[in-house]
């Protein structure tokens, strides 16, 4: 297999940025095994960059690598794009994935903006370990998994790491509706024509602003 497009720098899986290079030095620190450096990048971008959906979704800073290092906060596609920039520039090939998902413990102010509980293009990373590829959901961290009842997402490079279609209490959470496959980069065009469709009132706006953790039900 020629993993040359899986290892070059993409328009939002910029690896050749100064600013994602910094980011991996300091994240894997002395590091030296390729995969454990990986799983070390998977973990500090999942719960240190913070999951945030109120972002304007027509602006492809958000949907960049750099960009969601430079405000520090991202949703899963500008989450998904730093971790497969981050794995690039440890010498490991990636890939952005995405499918189509309904999620049922999605924000009530989300869900009146947007009218639905799908959620297009939904983004996760391949990542080429042990000779195989495996996928890692770096989306959702820490803190909002606890205050929504949910399971941090692990990721041991051997394991598909996706969504839990459960919360702790048997409450039905994330269902994988539709898989559109796995991309050198980011397809913006294509995703922002998607947006524009299906979420017509939160494109025009330029998103939502507030604090989307806070919105989330809290609990026990």
């Amino acid at each position: 297999m020629d993993f040359g497009q899986f290892l070059a720098p993409g328009t939002f899986v910029d690896s050749d940025s100064p600013q994602v290079r910094k980011f991996v030095t300091q994240a894997v620190a002395n590091v030296a095994d390729p995969r454990s450096a990986v799983l070390r990048l998977y973990a500090v971008i999942r719960d240190n960059i913070v999951y945030d959906p109120y972002v304007d979704f027509s602006n492809p800073a958000n949907f960049r690598a750099s960009g969601v290092l430079s405000a520090g906060r991202g949703f899963c596609i500008g989450k998904s794009a730093l971790l497969a920039a981050g794995a690039r520039g440890l010498g490991i090939p990636s890939r952005v994935g995405f499918a189509d998902v309904r999620n049922h413990l999605t924000s009530p102010r989300l869900y009146e903006k947007i009218k639905t509980d799908i959620f297009l293009w939904h983004s996760y990373t391949e990542l080429y370990l042990s000779e195989r590829w495996v996928k890692a959901t770096p989306a959702f961290d820490s803190a909002l998994c606890e205050r929504a009842g949910l399971k941090p997402l692990e990721f041991d490079g051997q394991n598909d790491s996706l969504f839990h279609a459960f919360d702790r209490a048997g409450r039905r959470h994330m269902e994988y509706l539709k898989d559109h496959g796995a991309f050198a980069d980011v397809p913006f065009d294509m995703i922002q024509a998607e947006f524009v469709r299906a979420y017509p009132a939160l494109m025009r706006v330029g998103g939502l602003a507030g604090d989307f953790k806070s919105e989330i039900t809290p609990t026990d």
